[in-house]
């Protein structure tokens, strides 16, 4: 005759095994949301929108700067003589 097992449920280890898995995701997604709202993000605060502008037009004037070295460079490779504009008088 076969006897039945009658021990309560959390006296097994592998219920607390798959219980495990389970519990520390949600224990670190509670630990992620603390430390996201603890700690603002320094970009928020900061007027990154107004230095991108200005280093896009620091960049510009540096392109412009080698504009006719870079046709030079353009020209010795292909052979082809740049375009040259005729509206700015030198």
């Amino acid at each position: 005759m076969e006897t039945l097992d009658t021990k309560p449920w959390w006296n097994y280890g592998y219920v607390w095994f798959l219980i495990s898995g389970p519990l520390l995701v949600i224990i670190a997604g509670f630990i992620t949301l603390y430390l996201a709202v603890s700690r603002p993000d320094p970009v928020i605060d900061d007027d990154y929108y107004r230095k991108g502008i200005e280093i896009n037009k620091t960049l510009n004037e540096q392109r412009d700067e080698f504009a006719p070295a870079g046709q030079a460079r353009n020209h010795a490779a292909t052979g082809l003589k740049p375009i040259q504009d005729r509206s700015v008088k030198p």
